[in-house]
């Protein structure tokens, strides 16, 4: 049985000690902010304050996915190095990375017909995604083989909660979710949508709640109301668009009454082009999603 490198995409905005400490092969989506391309790269070359505040200012970033050819690239490193891939990839419901990295596997198996390139769709995007990458490093290091660390995600996915509280419904306007007239309305009444990723992968709008605070709480709700097995061990993450102190917030509501782990992390440049700034989202384990 080889060796096998598990891969992931900057949409899963884990953090770069995370990343580093468990040798994950990791490539950036691309993100167009203020006339410059930037490879999404943790905050390195552009930090998120910086990145934040132009959003604020009414930048409006646009994004694209990895290509083909940096695939290719990754994958034909490892390969010629005798080890396997297991490639966890942003959501394709919200994205086409996923073509780029299938039509690379394609292309490096007419070379390397023998190659084991397991490319996963986790239907899933930042921290929620970043936790099933956590999970595969996991039990990689337990000494599970790649085949059952798939079986083991797959059964993971389903039940893997996204819930988010945004703070402008301009956002959902410009992703055709929401009408004009309902996000201006919105706005003027002070509306905040909720919104989650759902069984395909997809981004909807499920609800509007008035105020900062009561969307807080609804996210803490959502957690009680749809989490399940909680224990010491149990791992949820919060992260954020440059709204630190309400993460932390809910990460204090959330520890008062449950012992558990809280990992807490910025929403990266490519997620944040389509939620805003003030964004607060919340990932955890439930029935299901």
């Amino acid at each position: 049985m080889n060796d096998f490198i598990i891969m992931a995409d900057s949409a899963c905005d884990l953090p770069i000690n995370i990343i580093e400490q468990n040798n994950i092969q990791y490539l950036g989506l691309k993100c167009l902010f203020k006339g410059n391309e930037y490879i999404e790269d943790c905050g390195a070359s552009l930090t998120y304050k910086d990145f934040y505040k132009g959003i604020r200012e009414g930048e409006m970033p646009t994004t694209s996915q990895v290509n083909n050819f940096q695939f290719q690239s990754a994958f034909k490193e490892i390969i010629e190095a005798g080890k396997d891939v297991l490639y966890l990839s942003f959501s394709s419901a919200l994205s086409g990375t996923i073509n780029s990295a299938n039509i690379a596997r394609s292309t490096i198996l007419e070379t390397y017909p023998k190659a084991n390139i397991t490319i996963l769709d986790t239907k899933s995007a930042s921290l929620g995604y970043g936790l099933l990458v956590i999970q595969a490093c996991k039990l990689k290091s337990e000494g599970m083989p790649l085949i059952e660390i798939v079986q083991r995600i797959e059964e993971t996915i389903p039940k893997l909660n996204h819930i988010v509280a945004m703070d402008d419904l301009q956002y959902l306007k410009r992703g055709g979710r929401l009408s004009g007239t309902a996000a201006t309305l919105g706005t003027i009444l002070q509306l905040k949508p909720m919104v989650k990723i759902n069984d395909v992968g997809q981004l909807i709008n499920y609800s509007k709640v008035q105020g900062r605070k009561k969307s807080i709480n609804t996210l803490f709700k959502e957690f009680e109301e749809r989490t399940v097995d909680i224990t010491s061990e149990s791992l949820i993450a919060i992260s954020h668009s440059d709204c630190i102190e309400d993460a932390e917030r809910l990460a204090k509501m959330i520890k008062e009454k449950y012992s558990i782990n809280i990992l807490i992390n910025d929403i990266g440049c490519v997620i944040g082009s389509h939620t805003g700034s003030n964004t607060v989202a919340l990932f955890f384990l439930g029935r299901n999603r």
